[in-house]
C-alpha cells in the first residue's frame, strides 16, 4: 500500500549559487558527511549531486506528509547510494519518528527514490510504501 508519494524539482544553478554564496554553512545545514562526500568527489557535477539530493529531501518530506515543517530536519533524510548506484533515503529524528507513526502494525515502510538532473534541472521523486511484514521472504518462498 502506499503511503505517500512526493516529488519536487531543483534549479541546479540556483543550488550553485548557494554552494557559493554560503559554502560549509550551507553544506553542513542541509547534507549530511557522507552526502557531502559524494558530492565532492564528482568534479564535474558537485552542484548537480547537491540539487539531486535536495530535491529528493523535499520530495521524502512530502511523502511523509509533512513538508519541511512540524519538526523534521533537512538532515533528518539523507540520500546514498547502492553499489549499483541506485539511490536510497535514509530516514532518522524526526522524520524516522513520523515514518514510524504512518506505517500500520504489522507493516514496513520501504522508501523508493529515484534522482534524475537535465542541466539545469534536478528531480525527484519518493514513494513510501507499506510492506506487510514478511511479504518479501514469502513472495521468494
Amino acid at each position: 500500500m502506499i503511503l505517500g508519494i512526493g516529488s519536487d524539482l531543483a534549479n541546479i544553478e540556483r543550488i550553485e549559487a548557494t554552494l557559493t554564496r554560503f559554502g560549509d554553512r550551507f553544506r553542513n545545514r542541509v547534507f549530511t558527511e557522507r552526502e557531502q562526500r559524494k558530492a565532492e568527489s564528482r568534479p564535474r557535477a558537485i552542484a548537480a549531486t547537491y540539487a539531486k539530493r535536495w530535491a529528493a529531501k523535499e520530495a521524502c518530506s512530502k511523502a511523509l506528509g509533512t513538508g519541511l515543517r512540524m519538526g523534521i530536519s533537512w538532515r533528518d533524510m539523507a540520500v546514498s547510494n547502492l553499489r549499483t548506484g541506485q539511490p536510497q533515503m535514509q530516514v532518522t529524528g524526526w522524520a524516522a519518528e513520523r515514518l514510524a507513526a504512518m506505517t500500520p502494525p504489522g507493516h514496513e515502510a520501504v522508501i523508493h527514490v529515484t534522482l534524475t538532473d537535465d542541466h539545469p534541472w534536478a528531480q525527484a521523486f519518493v514513494v513510501i510504501e507499506a510492506r506487510p511484514i514478511g511479504a518479501a521472504s514469502a513472495a521468494s518462498a
